[in-house]
């Protein structure tokens, strides 16, 4: 990791210590100027949690660490780490091992390369976090969140955080600065070892059939329109559980495939579909604008 400001920017961060709800307190270090800014979380997960319960008196059931040779417990004091090389077989790694692999902590994010924004593949995001100014650093920040956003560049980063180093991207999103988690490259399964169709024996009518259903499901991105059913549908259960009732919700209907044969028919019946506000009512289209949203048009927003 680099980490001469003649060539790269970093992000610095003073500790982990939570100060309101930031993550992080630090600063930004655009060539010579010195953004103060806080790492918040970016994302929240609403999914419920849930206790294994004795079914008997449904009181909480602790899991215990069990020798697999011994059949007995062990204390976390005789716990060691493993790494299994061979079935069966265990390399043992002391803490002086895992200090003697670590990079240097710096507690700084240095960005190495701006790089074009189309040019990132959507595989290689993880966890986003938000970079908020601090009250001395709005100017410094809003320059260079503009020069970002004016070049259309995200910027490539590596840091520490729990002592594991990380790929990170810095970008321009509506006016936040964004440091997102990345993949490395040979964390990507490898397309190569999949057996693809070629397009070269399609029909032309089946293929204009097909890009006028895409354009009849054409829609501005809206992610709210978007929600998680299934987590909905358990939370209802969830309180009416709670309040000692019942609640009976409508089955989803499962779409049957075997009722269409022929791919044009198919692709017929779909374009038979009215405007855009029943499709919106319709779960197949949801569900198929959900999935065919990419990463690359969301850069337009730092165009």
């Amino acid at each position: 990791m680099g980490h001469g400001y003649s060539s790269a920017v970093g992000i610095y961060f003073a500790s982990n210590v939570a100060v309101a709800r930031a993550l992080w307190k630090g600063s930004i270090s655009f060539g010579l100027v010195n953004i103060p800014v806080e790492l918040h979380v970016a994302v929240r997960d609403h999914r419920p949690r849930f206790r294994m319960l004795h079914a008997k008196d449904r009181s909480p059931v602790n899991f215990q660490r069990v020798c697999a040779r011994e059949g007995r417990p062990v204390a976390w004091a005789d716990l060691v780490k493993g790494y299994e090389y061979a079935k069966g077989q265990f390399v043992v790694l002391t803490k002086e091992d895992f200090q003697a692999a670590a990079v240097e902590k710096t507690h700084r994010v240095d960005i190495i390369d701006f790089v074009s924004a189309a040019e990132i593949d959507d595989r290689f995001f993880e966890t986003p976090y938000y970079l908020v100014p601090s009250k001395s650093g709005e100017h410094a920040y809003a320059l260079l969140r503009e020069a970002m956003r004016e070049t259309n560049r995200v910027g490539i980063a590596k840091f520490i955080i729990r002592d594991a180093q990380h790929l990170a991207a810095v970008e321009v999103i509506d006016d936040m600065l964004a440091v997102t988690l990345l993949r490395f490259a040979d964390e990507l399964v490898d397309t190569a070892q999949f057996s693809l169709p070629s397009g070269k024996g399609l029909r032309p009518a089946e293929l204009d059939m097909a890009k006028a259903l895409v354009q009849n499901l054409a829609t501005d991105w809206k992610p709210e329109k978007y929600t998680d059913e299934y987590r909905d549908n358990l939370m209802r259960i969830i309180q009416a559980k709670a309040k000692g009732k019942k609640i009976t919700l409508e089955p989803a209907a499962e779409p049957r495939q075997a009722e269409v044969i022929d791919l044009m028919e198919r692709l017929r019946r779909s374009l038979a579909q009215k405007g855009p506000k029943d499709r919106e009512a319709a779960p197949a289209a949801r569900h198929l604008k959900a999935g065919s949203a990419t990463r690359k048009p969301k850069k337009g927003r730092a165009a």
